[in-house]
């Protein structure tokens, strides 16, 4: 056997002997990477925007009644004029609007909302004059009719708004997020609570019309 067939075989043993070592040093590399890249904190998806308000909102929302047909879910299910009827907060707009006439003509409109002065509001009303009022069926319709816009409302429209009403007269809105101001001068104390067949805003003042 010559040297240079010697030679062919050391470097063939060397080169045998040497495979285990390379192949161990690159199954070490993959596992420290692996490794590296489960040490990484995921990256955390972008926050998702704010979602429009579709629920009831405000401090007034407390005094609604937690179930029975006065509740958010029972008005939910009748018409507006019906669904006041059973919130004991309503129940001075309830009688204006019988003695209005109105329970028929607010029951079968679709689509408005309803800015539902509260029994404190209309009590900021000398009784004197809530008295005459209520005796006076045509002011009364024009007071009444000027909280109704014909069309469902929602809290983001309210931001910066201006709606005919059903008495011909304009009706404002401001403010943002949970806290709307009505006409200047009323403020929304539960908002956006659904009835059958309207949006009503309860209020803490009564919306008069401009003679």
């Amino acid at each position: 056997m010559n040297n240079r067939h010697l030679r062919r075989i050391a470097v063939t043993v060397s080169a045998a002997a040497m495979l285990p070592l390379a192949l161990t040093a690159c199954s070490s590399d993959d596992s420290s990477s692996s490794d590296s890249a489960a040490d990484k904190p995921a990256s955390s998806a972008p926050a998702k925007e704010t979602e429009p308000m579709d629920e009831p909102f405000g401090p007034g929302c407390a005094t609604v009644p937690k179930e029975g047909a006065g509740s958010f879910d029972g008005m939910a299910q009748d018409p507006v004029a019906t669904a006041a009827s059973n919130n004991p907060a309503l129940s001075t707009l309830v009688t204006a609007v019988k003695q209005a006439g109105l329970v028929d003509t607010l029951n079968s409109a679709e689509n408005i909302t309803v800015f539902a002065p509260t029994n404190d509001a209309f009590a900021k009303i000398p009784k004197a004059d809530l008295d005459k009022l209520l005796a006076d069926k045509a002011g009364l319709t024009k007071v009444l009719t000027s909280h109704v816009v014909g069309e469902k409302l929602t809290p983001k429209q309210l931001e910066k708004g201006s709606f005919d009403t059903l008495a011909k007269t304009k009706l404002t809105t401001s403010g943002s997020e949970m806290s709307y101001t009505v006409n200047d001068s009323s403020k929304v104390v539960c908002g956006n609570v659904p009835t059958a067949n309207a949006t009503v805003y309860i209020v803490d003042t009564v919306l008069m019309p401009a003679s």
